[in-house]
């Protein structure tokens, strides 16, 4: 019971943390190796309390708090000696940020990136967004390599109108999805200064390991160029706003 609770108590603060690790701290254990250790180390940890100060107890009881340290931790000495890093095979998040500057007003560049399911016009890597209500949206994304698509549904968590927009993927989706979008009066009134922010990660464990083709070098080049393709489509004048203009993709 009481081993069954400590992995449950990593797990969640695993999947709590959705940022990386910072600072002087030595991580070279991934998630995976770090989950194992810590169950592990519970058990022998366990067994060799209770077989007391007999040798085979105090090898146990060692070695199961060396692994304790190591699932803790993320640290392994061993690791360290031989150049071995497993941290760096763990699922990366994609993070992509782009800044630009579009000749159109603020209030329709806001306009037009609010109505969610325009999105697909200008994000090739999406197949469709559909707006559930207010705020929730359900989301699909093609797999690069044409392995499939991959779906999600979100929440807008900020919407200032005409200043920001963002949103993130509600919990149990396939994959995490986030985003943020400000929009800033250029200098002397020349257009609207963009910031986008679009960030992808694969979910802990099973679920993770299933979408992990998703993140990949691919997407995070498709999602740069999706956001260069915005510009371009918004200053065309094919669809600058919502309603009653032209659709028509770049």
């Amino acid at each position: 019971m009481a081993v069954n609770q400590a992995i449950a108590s990593l797990r969640r603060h695993f999947l709590s943390d959705q940022t990386p690790a910072t600072g002087t701290a030595k991580i070279n254990v991934g998630t995976t190796e770090r989950l194992l250790s810590t169950a592990g180390g519970a058990l022998l940890t366990y067994y060799g309390i209770k077989r007391g100060t007999s040798p085979g107890g105090v090898t146990m009881a060692t070695l199961g708090g060396a692994l304790l340290f190591r699932g803790a931790t993320g640290y392994c000495s061993v690791n360290e000696a031989l150049g071995r890093d497993t941290s760096d095979h763990e699922l990366k998040p994609i993070e992509i940020t782009q800044t630009f500057t579009l000749f159109k007003y603020r209030h329709d560049v806001y306009n037009f990136w609010r109505h969610l399911e325009n999105l697909p016009r200008f994000m090739h890597h999406l197949q469709k967004v559909t707006q559930l209500d207010s705020k929730r949206s359900h989301w699909e994304a093609k797999i690069p390599g044409g392995l499939g698509t991959i779906a999600w549904e979100a929440e807008i968590v900020d919407d200032r109108p005409d200043e920001l927009i963002s949103w993130r993927s509600l919990p149990g989706s396939q994959i995490d999805n986030s985003g943020e979008v400000t929009f800033i009066e250029a200098p002397g009134g020349k257009g609207t200064e963009v910031q986008a922010t679009i960030c992808y990660r694969a979910p802990i464990g099973a679920l993770g390991k299933s979408v992990a083709t998703l993140l990949n070098p691919a997407l995070a080049q498709m999602v740069r160029e999706d956001l260069r393709r915005f510009k371009q489509l918004m200053e065309s004048g094919e669809i600058p706003t919502i309603e009653g203009q032209p659709s028509g993709r770049a």
